[in-house]
């Protein structure tokens, strides 16, 4: 193993030993962040359990749910007989309600945002149904280009009800977080995948030659009472995302 790696592993755990959590996840927290400031680059290997056991001083039961709990999130991969590889595919779940956000900050990628677009304005019918609100409604709007770092990942229009999201200018990076500051987050929501070739304009946006491959994401959210309170219809580019789902006989 490099010098170099053990020093910023030992140096990453100092921090983690303060947290008082379970040692498994200290590690995963410290492995983490080397993925996040560039120590473990994309596609990067991993050290094998037994060496980072010998560093960390702790058992390789220990090092192994670490790295089944960055395998979880998508951060690494493990390829049988190989060993374990930083991921260069960003992994989402179709079983669990997050945001973009939480998706790229639990890869360990800055998640950031370039908005082309933001206000307020009248549902029009077709928003408004699927909004189930009244024609004439007002709806904030946003269109969004989402980064994860530098790289742009993909291009998004939401709609939300004003009457859930006063101002849109209270939406920074994330429109979820922006929604769970107001006590109005999504409780449920039903999405739908599908592949697309990507047009001229959002190709440009995202840095591709027009009809790259992509996949279009439309989610409706719903609070726990049961009113909808976001529509976003999403771009996200083929070359960089897994989108996966957890299935159960019953």
């Amino acid at each position: 193993m490099q010098t170099d790696f053990r020093r910023a592993l030992r140096e990453s755990l100092v921090a983690q030993r303060r947290s008082g959590r379970p040692r498994y996840e200290q590690l995963r927290e410290a492995l983490l962040a080397l993925v996040r400031d560039g120590v473990l680059g994309p596609g990067a290997a991993l050290p094998a359990e037994r060496q980072l056991a010998d560093v960390t001083g702790w058992s390789r039961v220990t090092v192994r749910k670490a790295l089944a709990a960055l395998i979880d999130q998508g951060v690494i991969l493990a390829k049988p007989g190989a060993g374990h590889f930083v991921g260069e595919r960003i992994v989402r779940s179709f079983s669990r309600l997050t945001s973009f956000t939480d998706d790229l900050r639990a890869r360990g990628l800055d998640p950031r945002v370039v908005f082309l677009d933001r206000g307020v304005g009248d549902a029009t019918p077709d928003e408004a149904m699927t909004l189930a609100i009244s024609p004439g409604s007002r709806v904030v709007r946003l269109h969004r280009l989402r980064f994860g770092g530098e790289r742009p990942l993909a291009v998004e229009r939401s709609v939300v009800p004003q009457s859930i999201l006063p101002d849109p200018q209270l939406v920074a990076v994330s429109l979820y977080e922006a929604l769970q500051a107001l006590g109005t987050a999504p409780a449920r929501a039903l999405q739908r995948l599908r592949a697309v070739a990507i047009d001229a304009a959002t190709a440009t946006l995202l840095e591709l030659p027009t009809g790259s491959p992509g996949l279009q994401i439309e989610r409706h959210a719903y609070l726990g009472d049961g009113r909808a309170c976001e529509f976003t219809r999403s771009v996200y580019r083929a070359d960089a995302y897994d989108f996966v789902a957890e299935l159960n006989a019953d």
